[in-house]
C-alpha cells in the first residue's frame, strides 16, 4: 500500500479512485488533481513512480485542506454555530437534523432509536422495559 500524506491508499486501485480514500478528496477533486499533475488516471497506484507520487502529494498540500486539518476546521465551525446559538447551532446541540429535514416520521439516524412515551399496554413488554431500566 502506498502512503499519500499519511493515508494508506490501496495499490490495486486506479489513481482516480484511490485518491478518494483521502478524507476531503472526492471524485471531482481527484479528477482535478489528475488533470493538473498530468498523471494518467487509469494507471494503478502500484504502477506510479516515486516522482509521480511526489507530484500528487505536493499538489494536494498546496491546494487543498485534507484529513486532520479539515476535520478540525469542520468541528470548529460546528462549535462556533453552537456558541453563537444560531438555529443551526441549536439543532446540532439537540442532535436533530440541521438542514430542514422533517422529524415527525423520519430522522432516526440523528435522533437515535425510538423511546416509547406513554402507556405500554402489553404486560410482557412493560415487564421487559422495567427490567431494562433497572439494569441501567
Amino acid at each position: 500500500m502506498a502512503r499519500i500524506l499519511g493515508v494508506e491508499v490501496p495499490d490495486n486501485k486506479k489513481v482516480k479512485i484511490a485518491l478518494t480514500y483521502i478524507y476531503g478528496i472526492g471524485d471531482s477533486r481527484a479528477k482535478d488533481i489528475i488533470e493538473n499533475t498530468g498523471i494518467d488516471g487509469e494507471k494503478r497506484i502500484k504502477e506510479l513512480t516515486e516522482e509521480e507520487l511526489g507530484k500528487i502529494t505536493s499538489f494536494i498540500q498546496r491546494n487543498y485542506k485534507i484529513e486532520g486539518d479539515l476535520r478540525q476546521e469542520i468541528t470548529q465551525n460546528i462549535k462556533r454555530l453552537i456558541d453563537i446559538e444560531c438555529y443551526k447551532g441549536i439543532r446540532h446541540k439537540l442532535s436533530l437534523p440541521v438542514r430542514g429535514q422533517r422529524t415527525r416520521s423520519n430522522a432516526r439516524t440523528r435522533k437515535g432509536p425510538r423511546r416509547t412515551v406513554g402507556v405500554i399496554r402489553d404486560k410482557a413488554a412493560r415487564k421487559a422495559l422495567k427490567q431494562q431500566r433497572e439494569e441501567k
